[in-house]
């Protein structure tokens, strides 16, 4: 996983006097592993850009006036709305075992053990809402035809994950690693899923480079005024199709990977969910959490994330009951 980034991040570490952790494998180019979570402290690490991607915040375009959802189009379950009845815990994944647990021959195993591990998320009368979240436009270290380094998942592949999500009451977030494209680019392509109730996204602006970078040689990033123009877009389908509430995720492992959140408004029908990405031990994460969790607006959800194998090998995997203990509540909590 994600090899070339994840060196980037231990040189950065070392130089700070920090431990990190490496790895590598064959799916490097296409998902490399997550950088630690001590990389969020605020120096940037050598060679980071802090460049948006190349297409900036965007005018979100006009979706068509022709309904696709019928008006009584429901979230999982029933209802329209997420939070704070809900908390939303689900996995990651997609095609190769190196991007999670959630791998096309094993969905319903996954399932399984979300439901499981949901379990212990519900102890304070929310309801959980499980959450397959398939890595859809994947950041690659070499370019694609176009030159944009990230290809997409085909719609076959999104299908079965909707298919397996719809069996077990889950959502499907589609997440968005752009490489040079924009992000709002790269969404408006999912329009013919996004119109579903129960498809929303996660971004992860860690793979979205400037036009000379590569994703996984640089941490990529983007600008609160971006993550605006897709929430305003996800909130016009919202209106458009008479949906139910969207999720909108952005991930973030260091801060410099979003600048100027507070450019990201709330717009009607979006949840918007700020997720606290990286790999550490049960301190690192914490203090990654504390140094997140400053610049987030007032809106903005939180959100928590577990690598089961990643983490493990910097100490014990931090429980529910400590993750439930994070201040402020995450409202999703996310397991690769």
């Amino acid at each position: 996983m994600r090899g070339s980034l994840l060196l980037l991040t231990i040189a950065a570490l070392a130089a700070a006097g920090c431990a990190a952790t490496g790895g590598g494998g064959a799916d490097e180019a296409r998902t490399p592993a997550p950088p630690s979570a001590a990389t969020a402290e605020p120096a940037d690490p050598p060679g980071a850009s802090r460049t948006p991607s190349p297409s900036g915040p965007e005018t979100a375009p006009t979706p068509s006036p022709t309904p696709t959802a019928t008006p009584a189009a429901t979230l999982p379950g029933g209802g329209t709305t997420i939070l704070p009845d809900h908390r939303l815990v689900g996995f990651a994944g997609g095609r190769s075992p190196a991007f999670g647990r959630l791998t096309p021959d094993g969905l319903d195993a996954a399932a399984a053990q979300i439901d499981a591990i949901a379990a212990e998320y519900d102890g304070d009368g929310r309801t959980v809402l499980p959450v397959f979240e398939l890595i859809t436009v994947i950041a690659h270290g070499s370019p694609a035809a176009d030159g944009l380094y990230r290809t997409h998942e085909p719609d076959d592949v999104i299908a079965a994950y909707l298919a397996a999500a719809r069996r077990h009451g889950a959502l499907l977030l589609l997440n968005v690693q752009p490489g040079r494209a924009g992000f709002l680019e790269e969404v408006t392509r999912l329009e013919p899923w996004l119109t579903e109730p129960d498809v929303g996204l996660a971004l992860d602006p860690e793979w979205a480079v400037g036009p000379d970078e590569v994703p996984g040689d640089v941490y990529g990033s983007t600008t609160g005024a971006e993550l605006d123009s897709v929430a305003a877009y996800l909130s016009s389908l919202v209106a458009v199709h008479g949906l139910p509430e969207k999720v909108m995720v952005f991930h973030q492992v260091h801060a410099s990977v979003v600048e100027d959140e507070a450019a990201l408004r709330p717009h009607p029908g979006v949840v918007t969910i700020k997720s606290v990405d990286g790999i550490g031990s049960r301190a690192d994460k914490e203090r990654t959490w504390t140094t997140l969790m400053r610049t987030k607006p007032p809106h903005v959800a939180p959100g928590f994330k577990l690598f089961f194998e990643e983490d493990a090998a910097q100490g014990p995997l931090m429980t529910p009951a400590q993750v439930l203990g994070l201040v402020p509540t995450p409202d999703y909590v996310l397991y690769e």
